[in-house]
């Protein structure tokens, strides 16, 4: 073999153990990060790679809009639990649209999405908010979320400093938009303050069956459901074989981790060599086979 091609394989060949543990699952504190979901590059589902990151055992979802902590995962439901420190609650408002609202890139959201039971509530929006452009007299966007909404979030000690009008007094409609707007997600598919002139928002979720009597007994915080598209039925036969899954370094092919191999179907069905394939680039195969 000539010397340069020698080279050339140990700086590729590097033993798997060091580019792909057996296994994908780990942990970030107190939190279990596994499929599809994971913090090393290549393993986990390709529709969510480069979304969690563990930084000093603090787990970070980072999507367009800014990164939220982790509050949990929540595997058998299918959703992530964010929190965002500029998001106001019944105790405090938050305002100066310092708040990262939720935004999606577009290609995530096929994967992931706030839960249809998640309100999200806007504040001190302004006339001129295309929230409100479009939707003459009373009949604005805003309206509850499963049994959440503005008219009992007024309630909370932390409107106190805002001095408004109770939603529904004879002049409020007449005097302009309302101090807060509640919606779900998908009437607007996407909480950016600057872009609604938003000073603030808050957002909430129910946990069925669960109801609570108000506004302070509410859970504070971003639900958002996820979903890996269909069965999965890679992945299935993936992990029935031994294998952890993950994808290719083109972000998209997704591929079975089988210790010392990598596969593009299960760990029974390949062998060692395949994994070679997958890992070096097509002049260097050239130059193997002449």
């Amino acid at each position: 073999m000539p010397p340069l091609l020698y080279l050339i394989l140990s700086a590729y060949l590097i033993p798997i153990s060091q580019c792909h543990p057996n296994t994908c699952r780990s942990y970030c504190g107190n939190i279990t990060i596994d499929y599809p979901f994971a913090v090393q590059y290549g393993c986990g589902h390709p529709g969510f790679r480069d979304l969690l990151y563990c930084i000093n055992d603090v787990l970070m979802f980072h999507i367009s809009s800014g990164s939220y902590r982790v509050l949990e995962i929540d595997y058998a439901y299918q959703a992530l639990t964010l929190h965002e420190p500029h998001m106001s609650t019944c105790h405090n408002l938050v305002l100066g649209s310092r708040g990262n609202g939720f935004a999606l890139e577009p290609w995530r959201a096929p994967y992931m999405n706030p839960a249809a039971d998640n309100v999200f509530m806007l504040i001190a929006c302004s006339p001129r908010s295309p929230l409100f452009q479009g939707f003459p007299g009373k009949h604005l966007p805003c309206r509850n979320v499963s049994g959440m909404g503005c008219q009992d979030y007024y309630s909370c000690p932390a409107w106190e400093m805002m001095g408004h009008k109770p939603l529904g007094s004879p002049s409020f409609f007449g005097s302009g938009p309302p101090e807060c707007c509640a919606l779900p997600y998908e009437a607007i598919r996407g909480i950016n303050l600057t872009k609604l002139q938003c000073e603030g928002y808050t957002s909430a979720y129910s946990v069925a069956p669960l109801r609570v009597h108000g506004p302070g007994d509410w859970s504070y915080g971003i639900r958002v459901r996820y979903s890996v598209q269909g069965n999965d039925e890679f992945c299935g036969a993936c992990e029935a074989t031994g294998g952890s899954c993950g994808f290719a370094s083109d972000g998209i092919r997704q591929l079975c981790m089988c210790g010392d191999f990598n596969s593009t179907s299960n760990c029974d069905s390949d062998s060692g060599s395949s994994f070679y394939h997958l890992l070096l680039p097509p002049f260097i195969m050239f130059m193997l086979s002449c």
